[in-house]
């Protein structure tokens, strides 16, 4: 059995890619398991391999996260439910604090080894069956890419066609369901965020940290404009029918917690991926406390005021920021709008969906797949699932986020089960890189069958509780697969820090 390893790189001995340049393999390490962007940070003086991040960066990390299209639709969509105004809030609230507390749990095994998330899963599927949640998790950010690149050149289409009002005829020929102008904003939504994303983790770093806290002025901007318009007195909370009172609104107000915690599912689940470059754990759960409850509350209230204030400006509630920016009749108002969602959604893109599938689709092949390239995999696969019909309304929005938390939730359960229960927070760092079968992560041809065993039946019960219309254990399906997933593999896996 080899020693219990430090966290610092031993001295190279071989050479991978990194980033389109040539860098060395540390000994004892193998580079079917390792390159540059795969390989532990530590705190160190080295700018590329180093975990500098402070609370500030996790915080705004989930500004950017936050605050996208999506996530505005999303929260709309929660009054479709037939609750009150009020017992939106307070889902909206109580899960985000959920959220919270997970994800203080996934970050630590990333941050106390300065691993993505995909090496991470290492410990528990073995060294290659990690392979199996990383192309989960990138398939399933290649989808979201696409969706919030989408929703995001709504946004832009308005400021072509201030811009050009001749390209307005371009809305009048389809291709695979989108009209020529909508293809003309999605590609140059595209290429923006490719751009952002091609100078790598520094400038990601650096462009969220000034994304967050801009779009919150834009959007407190908005909201003034609105109530203003509107008038304080015509701001009613109450946005849709109320179906439910009493005990009988119980039900749907879980409903709704679940449903948040859905939807933050997948950069929940990878938050690893960032959470590795943090400083300290203090850090980032310092990040996530101010990120999440605390940002998350007040962009609940801007969305239900807002949403709110287009009933008397427009004569019907839209749940649609773009609808809404669309229609104001003030020039300025509407492009720095619309300039915003373009804005928050590179943040959200990059963060939740572009970083995810680079480490996801490196870890399978290192040798041959950076940091990079995986991000460019993810981001071509997004144009071909023409993601436009994907999140086109309140019942699509919950259906896919059903059959995702079904897939999602069994990963988290395994991972944390692993980590905090199996191996008691003891992580053998130069064991996820080795391919000796000596190693503290190698099973059976690198895989750890238990780790299956855990994984397929849980995902199966999710996916089959949607495909069969039971809706309302569907919305569970983050928590049946993650519990289901979670006993499953304590079960199989034996009570020790080694296999």
């Amino acid at each position: 059995m080899l020693k219990t390893p430090s966290t610092t790189v031993q001295p190279p001995s071989a050479v991978v890619s990194h980033f389109g340049t040539v860098h060395q393999t540390p000994t004892g390490y193998s580079d079917r398991l390792y390159n540059e962007d795969l390989a532990p940070l530590v705190a160190g003086k080295e700018r590329s391999n180093r975990q500098d991040w402070n609370w500030y960066n996790i915080f705004a990390f989930w500004m950017s996260d936050v605050h996208s299209v999506g996530g505005y639709v999303f929260a709309g969509s929660l009054f479709a439910l037939g609750i009150q105004s009020w017992q939106v809030l307070l889902a909206l609230i109580v899960g985000i604090m959920i959220v919270q507390v997970l994800c203080n749990l996934v970050a630590k095994p990333s941050q106390q080894a300065g691993v993505p998330y995909p090496v991470a899963c290492r410990m528990p599927f073995g060294v290659f069956g990690a392979n199996l949640p990383a192309i989960i998790r990138g398939l399933i950010a290649v989808a979201w890419y696409g969706v919030q690149t989408f929703l995001a050149s709504k946004s832009l289409e308005i400021i072509l066609l201030w811009a050009m009002p001749s390209l307005k005829g371009l809305e009048q020929t389809n291709l695979l369901g989108l009209n020529l102008l909508g293809w003309l904003a999605f590609m140059v939504m595209w290429v923006l965020q490719a751009l952002v994303f091609w100078r790598g983790i520094d400038t990601i770093k650096k462009f969220i940290d000034w994304a967050g806290p801009a779009v919150y002025v834009v959007m407190l901007a908005l909201m003034c404009w609105i109530v203003n318009r509107a008038g304080l007195a015509n701001i009613n909370l109450n946005l849709a029918e109320v179906k439910y009172h009493g005990m009988d609104s119980i039900l749907p107000t879980i409903t709704a917690i679940a449903l948040v915690v859905s939807y933050f599912s997948g950069p929940m689940l990878n938050f690893g991926d960032f959470a590795r470059y943090a400083k300290s754990y203090d850090e980032v759960k310092k990040g996530n406390f101010w990120g999440l409850p605390i940002n998350f509350t007040l962009f609940a209230l801007v969305t239900v005021v807002i949403t709110s204030g287009t009933i008397p400006v427009f004569g019907k509630m839209l749940t649609d920021p773009i609808d809404t920016v669309s229609r104001i009749d003030n020039v300025t108002v509407m492009l720095l709008g619309a300039l915003t969602f373009v804005t928050a959604t590179i943040g959200i893109n990059i963060v939740a969906n572009f970083v995810a599938p680079a480490f996801d689709f490196s870890n399978v092949s290192p040798r041959n797949i950076s940091f990079r390239m995986g991000g460019f995999i993810a981001a071509i696969g997004a144009v071909f699932i023409t993601p436009w019909n994907l999140f086109n309304s309140p019942q699509v929005i919950h259906y896919t986020l059903d059959i995702l938390a079904a897939f999602i939730g069994p990963l988290f359960g395994i991972l944390l089960t692993d980590f905090y229960l199996i191996r008691k927070q003891v992580i053998k760092v130069e064991d996820l890189y080795t391919t000796d079968p000596n190693g503290a992560y190698w099973y059976s041809n690198g895989w750890n069958p238990k780790a299956v065993m855990a994984l397929i039946p849980a995902v199966i019960v999710g996916v089959a509780i949607t495909l069969m219309g039971l809706k309302g254990l569907a919305d569970f399906n983050w928590f049946i697969g993650c519990g289901l997933g979670a006993v499953m593999y304590y079960i199989l896996m034996p009570k020790t820090n080694n296999h």
